[in-house]
């Protein structure tokens, strides 16, 4: 018997890779919605765009490790969110090995560019005072 949610979406039965992806869908976009939602409102409200430039980027946001940190997780949340999301659709339009050379290219392409990401964020010098 399915369970239907109180969003009316049929939660997986039992548990395993399926049940940890539903709930991470809905984590990641909790966690999307909150992340992404502050980033607009502190570039765009709290700080002058007008006055925002890529060096402004590295000495104001990127000269903080808590700022570093959050645009790390909005990087995790999407790339997790996005990917995971075509995985569904691959899933539910292909079969046989057409979905399985599919979803390794999603996997691949997820860890490649998360590692990128990570990289990048990680490794941006910090400004000198």
């Amino acid at each position: 018997m399915t369970r239907i949610t109180s969003a009316g979406t049929a939660r997986p039965q039992g548990g395993g890779w399926e049940l940890v992806v539903w709930y991470g869908m809905r984590l990641t976009g909790l966690g999307l919605f909150v992340t992404a939602l502050g980033h607009y409102m502190i570039t765009h409200f709290l700080s002058d765009p007008a006055n925002q430039s890529s060096s402004w980027i590295i000495d104001q946001r990127w000269g903080s490790i808590a700022w570093r940190t959050v645009d790390w997780l909005m990087l995790a949340f999407v790339i997790f969110h996005a990917f995971m999301g075509m995985r569904t659709v691959v899933q539910d339009y292909t079969s046989g090995g057409v979905r399985t050379v599919l979803t390794m290219a999603l996997y691949l392409s997820a860890a490649v560019l998360f590692a990128m990401g990570t990289i990048v964020v990680a490794t941006l010098p910090f400004p000198t005072p």
